[in-house]
C-alpha cells in the first residue's frame, strides 16, 4: 500500500471541499447568477466523484495484488515453519480417529515408531564418516605397485589363458 497515494487523495477531496464551500457562499452574494454557481458547483461534485470512482477501481486492483503477495508470503512463512514430522502424527491421529468409528485403518504405522530415528541415523552414518575419515588421517595411503608387464610376457601365447581353456584344465578336461 502506498500511504502517499492516499495522502494525495485525501488532499484532492479536501480542495474540492474547499471548491464547493466557496461555490456556496458565493449563492449568497447577490452578484452572481445562483443557477450558474450550483451548475459549477454539480460539475465540481461530479468532477470529484469521478477521480473517487477511479482511485477505488485502481485500489481494487492493488488491494488484490497486495492479498496475492501477502498470502504467498505466508504460504512460504508456513512452509518453513512446519515440522517435516508433524505430517506422521495427523496421520497417526486420523487413524485413532478411524480406529474409534470402527473403521479399517488405510495406513499402518509401524508399532514402537519413533519420530527421531531418522535424525538418530543421520548423526550415528555422520560419526561413522567422521571416524573413517579421522582413521584416513592417521595413516598413509599406500597405492598397489602395478609393475608393467614385459612386453615378451604380455605376447607370449604360453601366458595367456582363456577362461573356458582354464575350466577346462581345472576339471581335468582338455
Amino acid at each position: 500500500m502506498n500511504l502517499r497515494l492516499f495522502q494525495q487523495l485525501m488532499e484532492l477531496n479536501l480542495a474540492f471541499e474547499q471548491v464547493i464551500r466557496g461555490l456556496q457562499q458565493m449563492e449568497k452574494v447577490r452578484f452572481f447568477h445562483s443557477d450558474i454557481l450550483r451548475l459549477s458547483r454539480a460539475d465540481v461534485e461530479s468532477a470529484r466523484v469521478e477521480v473517487n470512482r477511479q482511485f477505488f477501481d485502481s485500489f481494487d486492483e492493488l488491494v488484490e495484488d497486495d492479498a496475492l503477495w501477502a498470502y504467498r508470503f505466508q504460504r512460504e512463512y508456513n512452509k518453513k515453519m512446519k515440522d517435516p514430522d508433524d505430517l506422521y502424527l495427523e496421520i497417526k491421529d486420523s487413524e485413532e480417529r478411524r480406529k474409534k468409528k470402527g473403521l479399517p485403518p488405510r495406513l499402518v504405522i509401524l508399532p514402537g515408531w519413533d519420530m527421531s530415528d531418522e535424525e538418530r541415523y543421520d548423526e550415528e552414518q555422520a560419526e561413522k564418516r567422521k571416524r573413517l575419515r579421522t582413521k584416513g588421517q592417521k595413516r598413509p595411503s599406500r597405492r598397489p605397485n602395478r609393475a608393467k608387464p614385459s612386453p615378451h610376457a604380455a605376447n607370449s601365447p604360453q601366458t595367456k589363458v582363456t577362461p573356458t581353456a582354464e575350466r577346462g584344465a581345472n576339471n581335468g578336461e582338455t
